[in-house]
């Protein structure tokens, strides 16, 4: 699964994601061409408010592992 982080992303795009209606779609478009598609799902949205903040150790655990395994595939 890919992760996309919305602080990386400008407001706006951000704010577009962010208030998607449950089978609501985003059409992604470059250069003039459709790339491809989001749709929107509360259930989503309600287990991304119901995962509990990690503290900052087990934050950075989580993102080493993540880079780790990435190297791990790519090498």
């Amino acid at each position: 699964m890919k992760r996309l982080d919305l602080d990386d992303l400008p407001p706006k795009a951000a704010a577009v994601l962010v208030g998607l209606e449950t089978g609501e779609e985003v059409v992604l478009v470059k250069n003039g061409e459709v790339v491809g598609r989001l749709t929107g799902g509360a259930a989503a949205l309600r287990w991304a408010a119901a995962q509990p903040e990690l503290p900052p150790e087990e934050n950075a655990k989580e993102i080493f592992e993540q880079f780790r395994a990435a190297i791990e595939d790519e090498f």
